[in-house]
């Protein structure tokens, strides 16, 4: 049965909890990580001789279950990784966790039970279904245990993963496109676990040549690793530091040149000319200018510079400072721009890398085309640099900011079509960075902050709502024209007033015929874009990114087109952000079942059973008796609200008979658990009232008066209980009858159960969210609006006159006098 990405993720986190407390979050992950790929090879390698990784006898992850319990497992699982890396030429790549180190792992039982647990994790994963066409789930597992070993391992060991979401970014917009050829080469020099790599790569449609450099020895092998994962097994990853040892070089003073370079820095290195001598550097790259001893920033851009050929493209993570910091960075930054180097900048949003909170940018050069920017003091030409201020496009996750699949998109699409968006982004001609001094401090060039939101003085003191803020909202006045005479009336010259409560002001929006219009109008491309990504002719074998990425764009362009309809009050990138969400809560795991498993997986309810001595840890679907079952594509309630409909019916019905008998019995016994209540002297010893309590009362209490209130009690309590068994009854029959069911599915009903039962349905409720909250903000800046200039100052004035004197008439009354 196929994995889910969600449950993989969850399994392999869950595996980083064996080893919690005996080290740091960058130290376990070398030992996960190892595992997985060791998991990895031996599910999809073993056993075939022409395999890209070769398993030899006694060297595959079936050895080390083997091992299980044993109180050798330690040094067993050692030598299993030893033969493997001796087989593979993978020495120093996969066998840098010690597993048998007592420091890390604990000392004999403790290490025995930890190792056991660890290996056990991964024993339940099936991964030779993996596939090696952009869907690999080991891949993306790897990044998802990445950025959160990243997140656990603080500011000092973040720097070994780049956010996924701004990878993306530098993958889309260094070059890289359809019709790049797989023999064009990409290079960081800084690589990390080489995620930047594969992402450029991924860009292409048959790959790129892959190399990369990276200083730190065991976030080289992650790198390695990374890349056979990611089956790539032919990209060269060199150990060593880039500025003082570069190691793709052609002869001894010359380095290697390559079409792309992709690369994330450390950021404002300090230590950047331990070992190098600038001044005498045998590469020439500080032909520009020697960057400041304390901060190595510029190094690096200089480094990727000279590293590129004559028509080579690159995107660097860089921080803020390189834009306006001055000095020897201030001379070098004007002797690029005036060479045309420097194509755009793209300032990204603070806190979204887990070494350091500061914002950073992106910096993307382009040779081949540079001319054509190159500074001429003669002609301040309009073609020029391109800017974007992305800072305030995030969502906060935890104590990190992170871009969304929204913000991605915004953020490629303008800079590859080099759009003009007010307060976003525009071209700067070198002309006015000249002006500037060659400072590139976004924020001279594009003001991205929003307008303050300014009290009218006149309004407050004479009231009325000024025709300034209601003019504000002509947005929604295009969409909803009349609506404006509705909530406001004229009131002085460049003043209105209030028609509609505040209370009342959504009610009224919703209530209008331009909204059911404009809901209208919203929707439809929803339901044309539905009808034509023919979600149902998915089939086994079939790409679920190549299909979410082309039913994605569909879904940005119907919106965009449909932007004069809803008078450009839905956002097309939010929609997407929609679609996106969907994908990766829901959709991308039901696709991936269906790709591996086809539409029977419809069919299919998976048995639940703990390993022993554990508790099951998915939450059921069904149960069945004692059997607990878990459906893989469509919940119960989808068939129940298509082929159970009477029997839900009866059911809510019961439920509500319950709810009854419930709320009676609760009632009576509240009103007689008083001081001077028949049911006193029912409570238990927990003062509790229960149907045990009473009926051993019955049998002792005298007074009628009493009696008549037990027996009453006791008949609410019975009645309780008949409609609890009548439900209970109801439940398990619909169960049993909705368990019979699945295997009696035909296709086509799983399709329509899961197409429009399950994803048109959860789409279109996301979509009418979207739309509410929308016409919810309208709502909210009318009220607020109302609210604040309700009241003028003579009224204020009046007020507190009435109430004064009503304080001191009180006081007089009182025998007090206001003073």
């Amino acid at each position: 049965m196929a994995i889910k990405k969600n449950e993989l993720y969850s399994a392999l986190w869950s595996s980083c909890d064996e080893l919690r407390g005996g080290m740091d979050a960058s130290q376990y992950k070398d030992y996960v990580l190892t595992l997985l790929f060791m998991k990895y090879v031996s599910d999809k390698y073993k056993g075939n001789p022409y395999g890209m990784i070769v398993v030899p006898a006694g060297a595959s992850f079936d050895d080390m279950v083997a091992l299980k319990g044993n109180k050798e497992i330690g040094d067993g699982i050692n030598k299993i990784i030893a033969a493997l890396a001796e087989e593979n030429d993978l020495k120093g790549v996969i066998d840098v966790a010690d597993f048998n180190d007592e420091d890390k792992l604990g000392k004999g039982k403790e290490m025995v039970d930890r190792l056991t647990n660890l290996v056990a994790t991964f024993e339940g994963l099936d991964l030779s279904a993996n596939r090696a066409d952009g869907d690999d789930l080991l891949g993306d597992a790897y990044e998802y245990l990445m950025r959160h070993f990243a997140t656990e391992s603080g500011k000092s060991k973040g720097q070994f993963y780049t956010p996924a979401e701004v990878s993306r970014i530098l993958a889309k917009v260094v070059g890289i496109n359809k019709q790049t050829s797989q023999d064009a080469t990409v290079y960081d020099p800084t690589c990390g676990s080489g995620s930047l790599l594969l992402k450029a790569s991924d860009e292409a449609p048959r790959g790129l040549t892959i190399y990369g450099q990276e200083m730190d020895n065991a976030t080289s092998a992650l790198a390695r690793m990374n890349m056979i994962l990611h089956d790539n097994t032919t990209a060269k990853i060199w150990k060593g530091n880039t500025l003082t040892d570069p190691q793709w070089k052609e002869g001894n003073d010359r380095l290697k040149s390559f079409d792309f370079a992709v690369a994330n820095p450390p950021f404002s290195n300090k230590n950047w000319t331990n070992g190098l001598n600038p001044d005498k550097d045998l590469f020439n790259r500080f032909h520009w200018g020697v960057p400041p001893e304390k901060n190595g920033d510029y190094a690096f851009l200089l480094h990727i510079l000279a590293s590129l050929n004559s028509t080579g493209k690159g995107a660097v993570i860089l921080p803020h400072g390189v834009l306006f910091r001055g000095n020897a960075e201030a001379r070098i930054r004007e002797n690029l721009l005036k060479q045309g180097y420097i194509k755009g900048i793209i300032g990204l949003p603070a806190n979204l890398f887990y070494g350091t909170g500061i914002p950073a940018c992106i910096i993307v050069i382009d040779k081949e085309s540079a001319h054509t920017r190159a500074f001429n003091v003669l002609a301040d030409h309009e073609q020029g640099l391109f800017m974007i201020d992305a800072s305030n496009g995030f969502i906060k996750d935890g104590n990190k900011n992170r871009l969304r699949e929204q913000d991605i998109h915004k953020i490629v699409d303008t800079f590859t079509r080099g759009l003009t968006l007010e307060g976003y982004s525009r071209w700067v001609p070198l002309g006015e960075i000249a002006r500037n001094d060659y400072n590139l401090n976004i924020p001279r060039y594009i003001d991205g902050s929003e307008g303050e939101d300014m009290h009218d003085l006149a309004g407050h003191l004479q009231g009325g709502i000024p025709e300034r803020d209601i003019a504000a909202l002509g947005s929604y006045w295009r969409v909803f024209p009349t609506l404006k005479a509705t909530l406001f009336a004229p009131r002085r010259p460049g003043y209105s007033e209030a028609r509609v409560a505040a209370a009342k002001v959504k009610g009224t929006i919703l209530a209008c015929e331009e909204f059911a219009r404009f809901k209208q109008a919203a929707l439809a491309p929803f339901a044309q874009w539905f009808s034509e990504c023919q979600f149902g002719e998915f089939a086994k074998g079939d790409s679920p990114k190549a299909l979410i990425d082309e039913v994605s764009e569909a879904l940005l362009e119907h919106y965009r087109a449909s932007a004069e309809a809803t008078g450009e009050l839905l956002d097309p990138y939010a929609i997407y952000q929609l679609l996106m969400d969907y994908w990766q809560n829901q959709l991308q795991d039901d696709l991936y079942v269906l790709s591996q498993d086809g539409w029977p997986a419809g069919r299919v309810l998976r048995e639940l059973i703990a390993d022993k001595g554990e508790k099951i840890k998915e939450s059921p679907d069904l149960v069945i008796g004692k059997a607990k079952y878990k459906a893989e594509l469509l919940p119960p309630a989808l068939l129940v609200a298509r082929f159970f409909a009477n029997e839900q019916k009866e059911l809510d019905t019961l439920q509500a008979a319950q709810d009854e008998a419930s709320q009676a019995l609760e009632s009576f016994i509240e009103e007689q658990s008083g001081e001077e209540g028949g049911l006193v002297e029912a409570m238990n010893d927990k003062e509790k009232v229960t149907a045990v309590s009473v009926k051993a009362r019955i049998k002792a209490a005298t007074d009628k008066e009493e009696l008549a209130v037990l027996k009453q009690a006791q008949q609410l309590f019975d009645a309780e209980t008949r409609a609890k068994k009548a439900h209970k009854e109801a439940c398990d029959a619909l169960d049993k009858a909705v368990f019979a069911h699945y295997p009696k599915l035909q296709d086509n009903e799983i399709k329509t159960l899961l197409v429009e039962d399950k994803w048109q349905a959860s789409l279109c409720k996301a979509l009418e969210a979207e739309i509410e909250r929308v016409t919810q903000q309208l709502a909210n800046r009318v009220k607020e609006l109302e609210e604040r200039y309700s009241s003028s100052l003579p009224q204020l004035t009046k007020n507190v006159s009435e109430l004064e004197a009503k304080v001191a008439a009180h006081l007089k009354a009182m025998g007090l006098e206001w003073a």
